[in-house]
């Protein structure tokens, strides 16, 4: 009795937790110190599932009794492998751990869900826990295989959209077959048959599995930062789906929670990029520019990165706009190394980011965060995007299809309607860029050709260091 209320007492405490430190993530001061609580609170739900697994469960129930080596290991694994690759990860790199993670809890799921289903044990528990874990475990397969086609995509292991003809329909069939199967499952609870046929639940996963792979395929590399944060909420749901058959409290708390915030999160980058989330998921974004609109008028002026820095360092206002591109060369510390003698110089400096900057949520933000950069010189699209009027000069680093102008103007071109940062509008604009390549969207850059852009080719990293050599020649 005493082991049964501390278990409930460590859920509760995990519980509040988990809230708690999603509200201080809430605000960049206190971010890292939320993620510490939550994970806290994470420490102490697995300690309270140990407790269960090895003093209620079995003296309840005796063919629940969990085997203490395995656990260990499993849980030894996961720490050593989490801790080792997330102490090496590169920031470029970051996009597809989130990635990998957000696959690797909804195969968790999704394995909670075939144990119960091919054990048996969501049928003695009725219909109702039969289609939680039913819907836990499909949702949970497709963020698993999804997941990892993402992160092929965001590595590099898969640089092209793959796509069947008429595969709308084939996406369509395979998540009615699996809906098919996952009915006949609940149907023959209901006829109280005690075991589901193997073949039946194999199919199941199977096919979910593969339409996760079939659904990810097919979506543009401009798209993935939302697909990230898609199958982060298709995970948070499934996690919750499985807390309710196990009875599990934290796995409810942790994954509605974790659901409902990817959820608001896909829904605010969808609308920061003038999209619906099944526009997203179904259409062919991230093709080419069909053309339809007539050629890109005016040529590619280049610039001096020292020419670029002396313009910054006698204007009075300047805005900074990182892209993916800094975060590959890893110039984010000379960047704001930059900023500070601009700065000393009485020159204005601030930060525009837009939603879907980079490769992942939130990818521009950690960033500059690792960089030291105050929070108060950065600033979103919304709240920044009238002053580029006003900016004497504008700085693009890495960036591409958020500051493309096409968006506005070019309605043959993908990335049409999409809301970007006004660059053009600034006096003078300089792109920081390593060559004449398209984004990762595919498209054609029209900032690039305007008669107020320079481009400054090279590393972004060999660039800031000029650009601080320049302005500290001038004092």
């Amino acid at each position: 009795m005493f082991s049964a209320f501390l278990i409930d007492a460590a859920y509760f405490v995990a519980a509040f937790l988990f809230l708690y430190g999603l509200k201080r993530m809430a605000s960049p001061v206190t971010a890292r110190s939320g993620i510490v609580v939550a994970g806290g609170g994470m420490v102490l739900a697995v300690a309270a599932a140990f407790l269960y697994g090895f003093d209620v469960a079995p003296r309840a129930e005796p063919y629940l009794g969990t085997n203490l080596l395995l656990l260990v290991i499993a849980l030894g694994l996961g720490v050593t492998w989490a801790w080792f690759s997330g102490k090496r990860v590169a920031m470029t790199d970051m996009p597809q751990m989130v990635a990998l993670y957000n696959g690797m809890g909804g195969g968790a799921a999704a394995a909670i869900a075939a144990t119960e289903l091919f054990s048996g044990n969501a049928l003695a528990h009725g219909p109702v826990v039969t289609l939680l874990a039913i819907l836990g475990g499909l949702i949970g397969a497709v963020a698993l295989s999804g997941s990892l086609i993402a992160w092929a995509k965001l590595d590099g292991r898969m640089n092209k959209s793959w796509r069947l003809p008429k595969q709308q329909y084939v996406n369509l069939g395979l998540f009615c077959a699996a809906l098919a199967l996952g009915a006949a499952v609940v149907v023959m609870g209901l006829m109280d048959v005690v075991q589901v046929p193997v073949f039946v639940v194999a199919l199941f996963f199977i096919i979910a599995l593969v339409l996760g792979v079939m659904l990810t395929t097919p979506i543009g590399g401009a798209d993935m930062p939302v697909v990230i944060s898609l199958y982060n909420a298709f995970t948070g749901l499934a996690v919750a789906f499985e807390g309710f058959v196990l009875q599990n409290p934290a796995m409810i708390i942790a994954g509605t929670v974790v659901g409902s915030a990817g959820t608001l999160l896909t829904l605010m980058m969808a609308k920061a990029m003038n999209r619906q989330v099944s526009n997203i998921i179904f259409s062919d974004f991230g093709g080419e520019d069909d053309g339809a609109d007539g050629e890109i008028q005016g040529t590619m002026k280049s610039a001096d990165a020292s020419d670029a820095a002396i313009a910054m360092y006698y204007a009075s206002k300047v805005i900074i706009v990182p892209g993916y591109g800094l975060a590959v060369a890893q110039a984010q510390h000379k960047l704001y190394e930059f900023v500070k003698l601009l700065q000393k110089q009485g020159v204005e400096v601030n930060f525009a980011i837009h939603p879907v900057a980079g490769r992942m949520p939130g990818h521009m933000n950690v960033l500059l965060a690792e960089a030291g950069v105050p929070y108060d010189i950065i600033y979103d699209l919304e709240d920044i995007n009238e002053d580029f009027a006003q900016a004497d000069v504008a700085i693009v680093l890495g960036a591409n299809d958020v500051v493309n102008p096409a968006a506005r103007t070019r309605k043959s071109s993908p990335i049409y309607g999409m809301p970007i940062l006004n660059v053009d509008m600034a006096r003078q604009a300089y792109v920081v860029k390593r060559g004449q390549g398209k984004g990762y969207s595919g498209v054609e850059n029209e900032l690039f050709f305007l008669d107020n852009t320079s481009m400054v080719y090279g590393d972004a990293q060999k660039v800031m260091v000029q650009m601080i050599e320049a302005v500290k020649s001038l004092g």
